[in-house]
């Protein structure tokens, strides 16, 4: 009984084990199924994440291949438009220089066919010469033998006779034509000039290549500098100016021969020290909206012009190019002002002589408009405006005015006439126009220098600013009738060597001082 309850209670133990070890194999099995389970999902995923990341990134690949390909293409057509217009300007060149050496072999040749016809001319000559040294000889041997006289002493004998005849003959006939010159046109020319003189009035400012803008004080140069200069270089790169900040308290200079470059700039840097805010991006910013603002008055300013002179019909690019003169000077007189006084005094010059009031007003208006234009486009500012006036269709009048003004080609018309005279009445008047004080003493000297070059003259003064010299001669080297002549050398020596605006006078002065005393 004992052993059979031991028996039963060994197989129970045993059923017990073996049921306890296929549970726990069964629960490893199903552990293990559901690990596999949440592995291959696990796997999946990362599979699924894997796939959507190889996607995104060539989906970016291509996205980026793309931008690299527009930039290529935008670079290579930037690329091909500069290399493009190098083309051109050096195929310009080229003609250009073609035409030179064209224009030089027909010279040499020609100078090479005018050579041998001089060197043929001068043989003749030298022959011919020859002859008359021979002839002369005899002559003069016959005549000293019928005289009496030597060669040397009848030379001394008739200049000395003939000298004084001469120098009288010569003053007087030079005195004559003078009087007579004057007597023709003194009187017209005056009533027309100091009539259009009379009644035009105009203000002139003098403008430089520089631009002074103050500064609230000096910590703003540090400002305008920037780090490391950063914002001075943005400046300069972006303007097209030099800027020069130097020891001068509470103040920068701006320098460009480019005047409205200069007032650009200016404008800039003074919006920038309103604003406060001085970096390089702020500095592009306000760079645009001053350029923009100055465009608009150079056309408003254009406009202005036209409606003040009453000159109607004008193409507007010219307008735009009429405002830019405000922006010009010469020797320091306002191109556009200098351009309203042609207009005002031609147009008035043009009434009283019956000409066409209009077409002389236009043509003393756009007469300098090539100006505007000649530090930007290769060539005179005459040719540049010729070319604009020629464009835009201006009448030939108007193109010959402007051609003519400064006598390159003869003028052929009333209205290129008066032009000529109204420019000069405008830059000759005092006041219109200033020069260097360097230059102005300089031209002083030469002047004083120039007068006290001839034989005769003791003392010279330059006086009226230069637009005078008054000169003392000797009495018993300079006759009454040597003066005439002297003066007219003098005139052309000045006219020959300086160059000066309107006219010079020439006053010579000879005193003749006799003393006696009674004892």
């Amino acid at each position: 009984m004992d052993i059979s309850i031991t028996i039963a209670i060994i197989i129970a133990v045993v059923a017990a084990a073996i049921s306890g070890v296929a549970c726990f194999f069964l629960g490893s099995a199903h552990r293990r199924k559901v690990a596999e389970k949440a592995i291959g999902s696990a796997t999946e995923e990362a599979k699924r994440i894997v796939s959507n990341a190889l996607s995104q990134a060539e989906s970016k690949k291509r996205e980026m291949v793309l931008e690299a390909k527009d930039e290529i293409h935008k670079e290579r057509t930037e690329l091909d438009k500069e290399i493009k217009e190098r083309r051109n300007e050096v195929q310009r060149q080229e003609r250009r220089l073609i035409q030179k050496e064209e224009s030089l072999d027909k010279r040499v040749d020609s100078l090479e066919k005018k050579e041998e016809n001089l060197a043929s001319k001068i043989k003749e000559a030298e022959e011919r010469l020859a002859e008359s040294e021979a002839l002369k000889k005899s002559q003069f041997d016959m005549l000293e033998k019928i005289s009496g006289y030597t060669k040397e002493q009848a030379k001394e004998y008739l200049i000395k006779n003939l000298e004084g005849e001469l120098i009288h003959e010569k003053a007087v006939k030079i005195l004559e034509i003078e009087q007579k010159t004057k007597e023709e046109a003194d009187n017209l020319a005056k009533e027309i000039i100091t009539a259009a003189i009379q009644r035009c009035a105009a203000d002139h400012a003098a403008e430089a290549t520089v631009s002074v803008v103050d500064l609230p004080n000096d910590e703003m140069k540090g400002r305008i500098i920037g780090r490391e200069g950063r914002n001075i270089r943005t400046l300069e790169s972006i303007t097209g100016v030099d800027l020069i900040i130097d020891d001068t308290p509470e103040a920068i200079t701006v320098s460009s021969f480019d005047p409205v470059r200069r007032e650009v700039a200016r404008l800039t840097i003074e919006k920038l020290i309103t604003d406060g805010r001085i970096h390089p991006s702020r500095i592009e910013e306000i760079f645009e909206k001053s350029k923009k603002e100055v465009e608009q008055t150079i056309k408003q300013t254009g406009e202005r012009a036209v409606l003040e002179a009453g000159v109607n019909g004008i193409n507007g690019e010219i307008v735009k190019l009429l405002g830019k003169l405000r922006y010009r000077t010469s020797y320091g007189q306002n191109v556009l002002n200098h351009s309203l006084e042609v207009s005002y005094i031609a147009g008035l010059m043009a009434a009283e002589l019956g000409v066409d009031v209009k077409t002389a007003k236009r043509a003393g208006l756009l007469h300098d408009i090539g100006k505007a234009l000649d530090h930007e486009m290769e060539g005179t500012h005459i040719a540049l405006g010729v070319e604009f006036a020629k464009k835009y269709k201006e009448k030939d009048e108007v193109i010959h005015a402007i051609e003519a003004h400064h006598g390159d080609v003869e003028a052929k018309t009333l209205i290129a006439v008066l032009v000529q005279a109204t420019d000069a009445i405008s830059a000759a008047r005092p006041g219109a126009r200033r020069e260097n004080i360097q230059n102005y003493i300089k031209r002083l000297e030469q002047l004083e220098a120039i007068s006290t070059s001839f034989e005769g003259v003791e003392k010279s003064f330059a006086i009226q600013a230069g637009r005078e010299v008054r000169i003392m001669v000797k009495p018993e080297v300079v006759s009454d009738d040597k003066m005439v002549i002297l003066a007219r050398e003098i005139s052309k020596k000045i006219e020959e060597e300086l160059e000066y605006p309107g006219q010079i006078k020439v006053h010579i002065i000879r005193e003749s001082r006799v003393f006696g005393y009674a004892k």
